[in-house]
């Protein structure tokens, strides 16, 4: 009889593992025991040496669907333990790597269940079993069992204890498992109406115009029929959002289909387990409303992924319910995502008509991920609910355990324990206090579940950042170290850490605004950077930035100031003829730049963009970050459609002051020249993509030249636009290059904090 100790590795805790190990001993005639540690799961396995061998590969080949196993460990013993079943035992404390599973969507199973009038959890909106339901967001510290959860203030009943305790179930040893006897409850808020007559009210509450807030997994929504334009309007109006697309919820595939362009591979993405918004190409003939996404080629959807929202489609009433529901982020402008009855009323009661909420505590937010497509592939905007916190594994890194508190908008922060960097949940802009209390909330509680004891905090290079008071604050309380790192090298860390490369690299941080080492604002730079260096080689050409905050938001003023150093005498006209401004505001924006009133030199590619779009006439200002470029790029891929006809155009970089310079300045002037001659906008917006990404491929080969580098990583939030992306990514790849761009962290500062981390392990 031989005894094996077996240590596994990766989510291995709320994804049913224990059970599935109990159930496959019993299968392989292994006798001994499985117990979660905290950071990994141990089993005891005694029997016959084939015995264990074939169970030590289904653990490690077949293991439960939602599993990650990131290593297994055996080790015979000598214990003198003689085992007659095998058990799972209690959990025990133990100290290394966590692994924390995110939230999973329902399973079909349970889906099937809910619907089923003969199962006793029919229209039960909290089913779940081992293989799906509700993980980080319920999870108050490891190991994960249901004491250490916000689901511990439901006793089971006698039914549903059966089901935990018995190897034969689903839900055996599953830690939120309830029913409509034991379980949790939903209600509207300020009544008395609860269950399945609540849910039943917001359905027709909805179906009668209506905007309703719902508690879901990580938060609150705000949702209303997506085919009704007056809901959508008013939605709009109260969250002051004139532009910005809306998150929509579609019943099933066939909505989405009815609806949209399904690529290859997106379908499997879309009824995954992560179920998280997808970005997809609208149909020409839609039946949701045209304001959901204006002027948009695009739409976000996801499908339903928590009981309560199948049930908001499917209940067995009398409403004639829409297949196609708003469903945005429940939060006021600037503020984190809702997550109790309190916040709800404070913060989105006045933007609703009813709120539905439920009494299972919420004990870490998350928001729904959000991921573009891209050669096949997610291409990470948000990264949340579904993905968080699950690690980024590096191979070269050192036992240090740290917290980066990311950037100061789209903040994810990030807590590191040796190679293993695990980003949270979206946070926000970090420009309001409840934002920075959350951070600070999450942060605390993230740091306990990872058993991570910081002996150093990162933050960004930026005096005025919120985060990087947050971090001195966070130094000083903690008697740890502050590290700055800079903002677009930690952009380009980020993607270095994504893909573990630790070798230098050339650089092409490509962004909105960041806080420069020489004083000036940056944000389209190119670096050559390793894991602790970099280099500036070079930057996109340097312009006037005039107006302080309002000019990240309106485009015209950096027109202008380009415009002038292009065109001379004549730039008042040419402001005139192109709508930029009027004479009287050229005048007062010229002075400004020339004596130095609230103007700064800037690189930064995002306002360059704006300025392209305010020249062509397509966006003059945004309503919300990245509208101008982003419709820029919409307005380039129409022409690409409409039209093959191949554009000319030149472009070049030099070198000045030891650096290369992309000149976009005679890119732009190009473009205005060509716009006041009358070419079309559509051909001028794909020729700024093309010229800026034949700039990108020059810089790389002037750099191979000088540095023998072979290697270019893309990172930034500009990368998020994919035709951008796909012609420098290309460009590079035909002069022999590799590339490295990300996929499953965000290129704009949602993965900040990885690549500060990754800085400092």
């Amino acid at each position: 009889m031989n005894t094996v100790c077996i240590h596994v590795y990766g989510i291995v805790q709320g994804v049913g593992f224990r059970p599935f190990t109990a159930v496959t001993a019993k299968k392989h005639n292994i006798r001994g025991t499985v117990a979660n540690k905290g950071s990994y799961v141990e089993i005891i396995a005694q029997g016959k040496k084939n015995d264990i061998d074939t169970f030590i590969d289904t653990i490690k080949n077949s293991p439960p669907e939602r599993s990650v196993i990131m290593g297994v460990d055996c080790t015979e013993t000598d214990d003198a333990a003689v085992y007659d079943a095998f058990r799972i035992t209690e959990s025990e404390k133990e100290y290394g790597c966590i692994f924390v599973s995110p939230d999973i969507a329902t399973c079909d199973k349970c889906r099937e269940e809910l619907f089923d009038k003969n199962n006793r959890r029919y229209l039960h909106p909290f089913i779940n079993c081992t293989q799906c339901g509700p993980r980080l967001t319920i999870l108050d510290s490891m190991p994960y069992d249901r004491v250490r959860t916000s689901m511990g203030k439901f006793p089971m009943c006698d039914k549903c204890a059966g089901e935990y305790y018995s190897p034969q179930t689903r839900r055996f040893d599953a830690q939120p498992v309830c029913c409509n006897d034991c379980g949790p409850q939903v209600y509207i808020i300020g009544e008395d109406t609860k269950g399945i007559a609540a849910i039943s009210k917001v359905r027709r509450a909805i179906m009668e115009g209506k905007i309703a807030a719902i508690k879901g997994i990580g938060g609150f929504h705000l949702c209303c029929d997506a085919k009704n334009t007056d809901a959508v309007m008013r939605l709009r109006r109260l969250k002051d959002r004139p532009m910005k697309p809306f998150a929509l919820m579609m019943k099933d595939m066939d909505t989405v289909r009815r609806e949209c362009i399904i690529a290859p591979g997106q379908e499997k993405y879309l009824t995954g387990w992560q179920k998280p918004i997808l970005l997809l190409e609208k149909r020409d003939a839609q039946t949701i409303s045209d304001m959901i996404a204006p002027d948009n080629l695009t739409v976000g959807v996801m499908l339903p992924y928590a009981p309560v929202q199948m049930l908001l489609f499917d209940c067995p009433d009398d409403a004639m319910m829409t297949d196609c529901l708003v469903m945005t982020s429940g939060n006021a402008r600037g503020a984190p995502i809702c997550r109790n009855d309190e916040d709800a009323i404070k913060e989105i009661g006045s933007f609703c008509d009813i709120i539905l909420s439920h009494n299972r505590e919420i004990l870490i937010r998350a928001d729904d991920s959000v991921c573009d497509w891209f050669e096949g592939k997610p291409y990470m905007i948000r990264r949340s609910r579904g993905f968080a916190p699950l690690p980024v594994m590096v191979s070269d890194a050192s036992d240090k355990q740290l917290v980066s508190i990311g950037g100061e908008l789209k903040n994810s922060f990030c807590a590191a324990k040796g190679n293993m960097l695990y980003l949270s949940p979206y946070i926000g802009d970090m420009g309001d206090i409840r934002t920075l209390k959350a951070l600070d909330s999450s942060l605390e509680r993230m740091c306990d579940m990872l058993e991570v004891k910081p002996s150093e905090v990162v933050a960004d290079k930026h005096p005025s950042y919120n985060t990087v008071s947050f971090a001195e604050e966070y130094s000083s309380k903690h008697g740890i170290p502050l590290v700055s790192v800079q903002h677009h090298y930690a952009h380009i860390l980020s993607c270095m850490a994504e893909n573990d490369c630790a070798d230098k690299v050339i650089g092409i941080s490509f962004d909105g605004t960041g806080y420069g080492d020489d004083g000036t604002i940056w944000g389209g730079e190119v670096f050559i950077a390793d894991r602790h260096s970099y280099e500036r080689a070079g930057s996109i050409k340097p312009f006037k930035q005039v107006g302080g905050d309002a000019s990240s938001r309106e485009g015209w003023r950096i027109a202008l100031q380009l415009i002038r150093e292009c065109f001379g005498d004549s730039s008042s006209e040419i402001c005139e003829r192109l709508n930029i401004c009027q004479p009287d505001v050229f005048r007062v924006q010229s002075v400004m730049a020339d004596k130095g009133i609230n103007t700064v030199t800037s690189t930064s590619c995002g306002r360059l963009f704006d300025a392209v779009s305010a020249v062509l006439g397509v966006r003059r200002e945004s309503t919300f970050e990245g509208e101008a470029s982003t419709a820029l790029m919409f307005t380039a891929q129409r022409y690409i459609r409409s039209c093959n006809a191949p554009l000319t155009f030149c472009t070049a970089v030099y070198q000045e002051n030891g650096r290369v310079v992309l000149d976009t300045l005679s890119v732009f002037k190009d473009i205005v020249t060509r716009f006041l001659d009358g070419e079309d906008k559509g051909a001028l917006a794909y020729l700024f993509h093309a010229a800026l990404a034949d700039e990108i491929a020059q810089c790389g080969d002037v750099l191979r030249r000088k540095h023998g580098l072979e290697t270019v990583a893309l990172s930034g939030g500009v990368f998020q636009n994919k035709l951008l992306l796909k012609l420098s990514k290309d460009k590079l790849e035909e002069n022999g290059f590799n590339v490295l761009i990300h996929s499953l962290v965000p290129p704009n500062d949602g993965g900040i904090a990885l690549g500060q981390a990754y800085y400092s392990v």
